[in-house]
């Protein structure tokens, strides 16, 4: 472990340094074109040779170590998110690195340093990939179904994308430390559907002749209250969570709105939970829109898996931790989060893992959010990255070979899992009109 400290430590001030840059230059997915090429300039310094997107921000580069053994993939996200009230944020945007990726990206840095140390990587067989990922934050979906129609980008989320374009074909094993105020690791988090949903109503004088128009912005909070009216009904082991913004409401006050479009998650435990959750909330938002007797355009695209964290590697990452920054409690937790990550799609298709380590303070995507101790959230992360990546692939990669035989996939490939996912994509109006009845798409 001293000589992982050492070679940690050698670039202690390259980690600080970029977790500031990343901090005040925050870029939303699929959009950090900025903090892409830093990242890239830093891992090139370090002598690295880079695989690049090249469309979309992002790229990864392969170290073999010369010795037979699985290949294991480390992730750092380079987006950030949106928030308005945040001081920090950037005022022309309102972007801020309020979830704390851009710490991720540092301890990547380290851990590019500490691996160009002979001493550390003398110890591990087999392959590591390094890889800055953009479009973790599952926000703007507008703009990402632009890239979509335009041909750039398939998935919304980064990772997804990545597998999809054979960026992480040929790894084995997968890992992302996040930022978080405890060290710790749960047993994993729920997915989620991203949906898009149109009211569109008809548009009238609001005071002279409302009987005129049909009121889309009442069948969007009609819809909205309905579904609230289901939330007892959702089974708790299921964890079903449906947020929403409305991100149109109406064009100008004294007219009817005549479209109203809510951008929003379904998210769950299992797709089972998940699918199931969505019928009954698409149920729902058109019944609502019947009543008003407006139409519903419902658009429903794959967001992320639930997170599956491996058991194997919860153990060891602990171990891991304790072993190299023993002054850090780090806890196994017996449950799961409630929120979504594109890492979650990784490991239904391979042994994953998604820890935290400490270092920030305030509200995850709040306006107090901000790294407090970037020690802990750069320097310790990096080292307890490294000392998991050596408890993987020491000793003629041992402990991945073994977890690699104990995982049982949900899908046996990248090629099924993402055919499962590419079905989950559904759009269209939802609701048919005639004289004497109507007819109703729920899914």
């Amino acid at each position: 472990m001293k000589d992982i400290i050492s070679a940690v430590e050698k670039y202690r001030d390259l980690m600080l340094s970029a977790e500031r840059y990343i901090w005040n230059n925050p870029e939303t997915g699929y959009k950090e074109i900025k903090t892409s090429k830093y990242m890239e300039e830093q891992f090139e310094k370090l002598g690295y040779s880079l695989i690049k997107a090249g469309n979309i921000p992002g790229f990864y580069t392969v170290i073999d170590t010369g010795r037979p053994g699985p290949e294991v993939l480390i992730l750092g996200e380079l987006d950030s998110l949106i928030c308005a009230n945040h001081p920090e944020r950037d005022e022309k945007t309102n972007y801020v690195h309020a979830c704390g990726h851009n710490a991720q990206c540092a301890a990547l840095l380290g851990i590019a340093g500490a691996l160009k140390d002979e001493k550390v990587l003398s110890k591990l067989s087999g392959k590591i990939r390094l890889c800055a990922v953009p479009a973790e934050e599952m926000i703007e979906i507008g703009f990402r179904s632009e890239l979509q129609k335009k041909g750039i980008i398939k998935y919304l989320g980064g990772k997804t994308e990545f597998l999809h374009r054979g960026y992480f074909d040929g790894v084995d094993i997968a890992f992302m430390v996040h930022t978080a105020t405890i060290f710790a690791v749960s047993h994993g988090a729920v997915g989620c559907i991203a949906k898009t949903v149109h009211y569109k109503g008809k548009a009238s004088h609001a005071g002279g002749s409302p009987w005129n128009g049909k009121n889309a912005l009442y069948a969007a909070t009609q819809g909205l209250s309905a579904v609230n009216a289901l939330r007892e009904t959702f089974m708790e082991q299921d964890r079903i969570r449906f947020h929403s913004i409305i991100t149109h409401g109406g064009d100008v006050v004294n007219a009817i709105p005549e479209l109203v479009t809510i951008e929003t998650y379904v998210r769950g435990l299992t797709y089972d939970a998940i699918l199931k959750a969505n019928k009954r909330i698409n149920q729902a938002l058109i019944g609502s829109a019947l009543s008003i007797g407006v139409q519903i355009e419902i658009i429903d695209k794959p967001g992320y898996a639930p997170l599956v964290n491996n058991e194997d590697m919860r153990k060891l990452v602990k171990e891991a931790s304790s072993e190299i920054i023993p002054e850090e409690e780090f806890k196994l937790l017996d449950s799961y989060g409630t929120g979504s990550t594109d890492m979650g799609d990784l490991s239904l298709i391979m042994p994953t893992i998604h820890p935290y380590c400490g270092g920030v303070s305030g509200t995850s995507h709040g306006m107090d959010f901000k790294i407090a101790d970037p020690e802990k959230a750069c320097v310790k992360s990096a080292k307890m990255q490294v000392a998991f990546l050596t408890k993987l692939l020491e000793n003629g990669a041992e402990k991945a070979k073994e977890i690699i035989k104990n995982y049982k996939p949900l899908f046996a490939s990248k090629e099924e899992y993402l055919k499962y996912v590419d079905n989950i994509n559904k759009s269209g109006d939802r609701i048919k009109y005639d004289e004497t009845k109507v007819e109703i798409t729920l899914d």
